[in-house]
Parts: structure tokens; C-alpha cells; sequence
């Protein structure tokens, strides 16, 4: 009946083809201790990394290897490809999107060479994490393997 003043949950979908795996799985404290947020993580068996949610770019690392997404449903979704992959300095990441872009979910933002960043980086997994959580009662996490734009968490 009052349907309407009830928050709508809100879906995040895969930014890329993978195996996702539990959060706390991930060899990188600041992940596995959830410091920087919840979520998921996946480890990508593809190239391209897509948006996980609609909305803007509000942050894109200088090298790349990260990336972060705000809905107009004030939900915030950072995605990390792979681990200590700073220190590659952007070698490896391609951008095919920008700071300040309105994204749709599914539409590529960066390209790896995933090979070498397998080869080069720590761990190629990929953390997703919601890193706005103030109004997150409960994130709903699906664990299995994924196709781009597949669902893998509920934020409620």
C-alpha cells in the first residue's frame, strides 16, 4: 500500500565474465576486511570491464586500474581490477570511458591486456564493492559464474 516510500532495491551486475567469489576471499586485507566496503570479487576471464550500475564516472584512477560509479539512487560501486595493480602504472589498462560520463550498466569503461596484468600483477581478481554503504541494510551476494551485466549483488 505505501509501496512507494519504501528505497527500491537497487542491483549490481558484473562488470565483467568471471568466477565471483566471496569478498573475504580476496588475498588483500583492505578487501577481505571489508575497510574499503562490501561486496563481492571476480575473477575475470575477459578483457573488458563494464559499468556494474547506471549512472556518472565520478572516479577513475590516473592508472586505470580502477573505477568508480554513482546511481541516482545514491548507491556508490567501486570496481578494482586486480590486486596492486597501481604499481603497473597504467600499463596493460586501456579507457574507454571518462570522469563525468552518464553510463549505462554493461557499457565498457576499461580494457586490459589481461595476460600481462595476470602476469605482472599480484592477483588478477577483481573486487566489486559497494563503498557508499550509509543507507545499505543488507547486501544479497550471489556467488557463481558470470557473464557481463549478470547480477551479482542486492543492495536493500
Amino acid at each position: 500500500m505505501f509501496g512507494f516510500l519504501k528505497r527500491k532495491n537497487r542491483e549490481i551486475l558484473s562488470p565483467v565474465d568471471g568466477q565471483v567469489i566471496e569478498i573475504e576471499k580476496v588475498d588483500d586485507e583492505v578487501f577481505s576486511a571489508k575497510m574499503v566496503g562490501d561486496g563481492v570479487a571476480v575473477i575475470p576471464v575477459s578483457n573488458t570491464f563494464c559499468a556494474p550500475i547506471d549512472g556518472t564516472i565520478t572516479k577513475i584512477f590516473t592508472t586505470n586500474h580502477a573505477y568508480s560509479i554513482k546511481s541516482d539512487k545514491d548507491l556508490e560501486v567501486m570496481v578494482h581490477i586486480g590486486l596492486d595493480t597501481v604499481s603497473l602504472n597504467g600499463e596493460g589498462f586501456e579507457r574507454l570511458a571518462n570522469e563525468g560520463d552518464e553510463i549505462k550498466a554493461g557499457d565498457p569503461v576499461i580494457r586490459v591486456d589481461l595476460p600481462y596484468i595476470t602476469e605482472h600483477a599480484k592477483d588478477i581478481v577483481t573486487p566489486v564493492i559497494v563503498s557508499d554503504e550509509s543507507d545499505v541494510r543488507e547486501i544479497e551476494k550471489t556467488i557463481k559464474i558470470v557473464k557481463c551485466a549478470d547480477l551479482i549483488m542486492e543492495v536493500k
